[in-house]
């Protein structure tokens, strides 16, 4: 063989040790998608990736952030990410169209969202049923935010036709189109619901950020932030599933002994830029609302179910196996 093809053999062969690497490297990176990253309801994705929480038990994991659940959720079916830090409920909904995903570890009892109302209107907006001809902002259609939305003007009798939902996911979104008058109302989470109501601009009408609160408005506890996976792959990944579980509980814990200043000093800057005062209050609100231990509660489930089923035609609730939306089999190992 030539010097030059015997050259050029060498360069193929560094090549394709090259790629080799790298698909490799790809295929032992986890990817999980948060829907709304700098949103205190996901705070213990960030925090654990931060924390090294995810590193020190030997895992490659890339947290990336979509603003809308929803799209989130695509994501995952699409295969592009292997996990989703969301809301539980996208569980029910995906069993419901053939595509199983379970919750491995939940963030709280309670979803962590307000509804807000434009002060100029709060005047003629008093429960949902004035929702009706109104323009009211989700993060996206086919979201949470539009499924709890929903929920909320059917309880008061409004038809879905009764009123327009826009998607202006949240932060500075949300925030602008309730300054432009696009929307009057909305729901969204903090610390957008804090810069609104800090300024006045905003009134709340319904406080799901509580137990409490969601108790009275939803009938009960309703399991929201979680990191969900799909059966297959968790199935198919045990041991890189338990140290993510283990992770998130252990980013819960710190969320427990720590103050808000202390976990705040923990994230990016770009989280709450100027805003750090309002950003580590609306934290003290909410921080003790986190889960201690990313156990299902009890009646959980059944609740959003019922959310679900009362506006979704496609999901029935006699068809739903909701032992099949969650596991606690990592969580019971953390324990033991």
């Amino acid at each position: 063989m030539s010097t030059a093809r015997r050259a050029t053999a060498m360069a193929a062969l560094v090549l394709g040790a090259c790629w080799a690497t790298r698909a490799a490297h790809a295929e032992d990176t986890i990817t999980l998608m948060v829907g709304g990253i700098d949103k205190i309801i996901y705070l213990p994705a960030i925090l654990a990736k931060q924390l090294g929480y995810f590193e020190q038990p030997g895992l490659d994991v890339n947290v990336v952030t979509e603003p809308a659940g929803v799209n989130a959720e695509d994501e995952l079916i699409a295969g592009a990410v292997q996990g989703v830090v969301g809301f539980y409920d996208h569980t029910i909904d995906l069993q419901s169209k053939g595509t199983e995903v379970e919750s491995l570890v939940q963030f709280a009892s309670a979803p962590g969202e307000v509804e807000l109302v434009a002060a100029a209107h709060a005047a003629d907006i008093k429960t949902p049923a004035d929702f009706k001809g109104k323009s009211l902002g989700v993060t996206g259609l086919g979201s949470s935010t539009d499924f709890l939305t929903q929920y909320m003007a059917k309880k008061f009798g409004l038809n879905r036709s009764d009123y327009h939902l826009l998607p202006v996911d949240a932060d500075m979104t949300f925030i602008n189109a309730m300054r432009a008058h696009r929307i009057v109302a909305g729901m969204t989470t903090e610390p957008t619901a804090s810069e609104l109501l800090s300024t006045g601009e905003a009134k709340v009408l319904i406080d799901l950020r509580t137990e409490a609160g969601t108790r009275e408005a939803l009938g009960g506890h309703y399991p929201a932030g979680c990191l969900y996976m799909r059966a297959a792959w968790v199935n198919a990944h045990a041991d890189a599933a338990r140290k993510l579980t283990h992770a998130f509980v252990r980013a819960l814990q710190y969320i427990h002994t720590h103050s808000a200043e202390q976990i705040v000093a923990q994230l990016p800057r770009s989280y709450y830029e100027k805003r750090k005062a309002l950003y580590v209050h609306a934290l003290k609100a909410y921080q003790f609302t986190f889960s201690v231990d990313g156990r299902m509660p009890a009646d959980g489930p059944r609740t959003v179910l019922t959310v679900m089923s009362a506006i979704d035609p496609s999901v029935k609730a006699t068809d739903i196996d909701l032992s099949k939306t969650y596991t606690t089999a990592y969580l019971d190992d953390a324990e033991k």
